[in-house]
């Protein structure tokens, strides 16, 4: 079984995540959507920036409902600020279809910006599962059944998913 850890790269992106959401005026543009699968429920955090104006959106849906509910900024940064602050993370491939387990949180992170003055725009998008450390990452991995799932190798470039570019 061979797979990459992200748990360094999370607390980067857990750092830009938090730059852009306490102060976005650092951003010269930036378009954000993030999707937290956790405990049967959704959170999404998703915001804008294009030609100065921004535009938000964040909302949710409890495990029991079936419709979603608009929250807080604050209520969907924090509980996606709680998943990048677990311990260990693993990285899914375009072939992950089957592989989520809703034992275990997810989230899936479009995020594009560009900070003032910088020269050029960065971006990414990856799904990750999340895990408290390396041992349950590594319980994950190996009872999965299709190993081609998970990320081996770093940076990791896809037609669908990929660090940053």
């Amino acid at each position: 079984m061979n797979v990459a850890f992200y748990a360094d790269y999370i607390a980067d992106l857990r750092t830009l995540f938090t730059d852009l959401d306490s102060r976005p005026e650092g951003f010269q543009t930036f378009d954000v959507r993030l999707e937290l699968a956790v405990a049967g429920g959704l959170v999404v955090y998703e915001t804008k920036r294009r030609k100065g104006q921004t535009d938000s959106l964040f909302y949710g849906r409890p495990a029991a409902a079936s419709a979603n509910q608009q929250m807080s900024r604050a209520a969907a940064f924090a509980a996606i600020d709680r998943f990048l602050a677990l311990g260990q993370f693993v990285a899914l491939t375009d072939a992950a279809s089957e592989t989520l387990d809703a034992r275990y949180p997810h989230c899936a992170v479009n995020f594009s910006y560009r900070k003032k003055g910088q020269p050029a725009a960065r971006s990414m998008l990856m799904v990750f599962a999340g895990f408290n450390d390396d041992g349950d990452a590594l319980q994950f991995v190996s009872n999965a059944t299709d190993q081609a799932a998970f990320v081996a190798e770093r940076p990791h470039r896809a037609q669908k998913t990929y660090e940053w570019k």
